[in-house]
């Protein structure tokens, strides 16, 4: 055992200066700055308290708002799959009034 971590640390060595300088000088790192949402914003208008209560914990407004409006039966399929495959604490008596919600915001006829 006290061989091969010799052999490893020797091959990790050599290959560490083996390598070329200029592919040492390829290598740049940049500062970047990401806006994140609000994570303080409501669902708003009417019905929007079972989508605070039950949504908010894992979406912000602004992703589901900005989603293209579906139909009713999508966001049926939707809500359960967040529930059926995600395991989101959605409670059940909610659902209704959460697909309500979103097919009134984002829905499709």
């Amino acid at each position: 055992m006290h061989r091969s971590i010799i052999a490893f640390t020797c091959l990790a060595a050599a290959l560490l200066f083996a390598t070329p300088g200029w592919v040492q000088e390829k290598i740049t790192l940049k500062s970047t700055s990401v806006d994140l949402p609000d994570p303080g914003a409501l669902f708003p208008g009417p019905g929007a308290d079972a989508v605070n209560s039950n949504c908010l914990a894992c979406h912000s407004t602004e992703m589901v708002l900005t989603q293209p409006a579906f139909p009713k039966a999508t966001w049926e399929a939707e809500v359960q799959k967040m529930i059926k495959v995600y395991k989101a604490p959605v409670d059940e008596k909610d659902v209704g009034a959460i697909v309500d919600y979103l097919v009134r915001t984002k829905g499709k006829s």
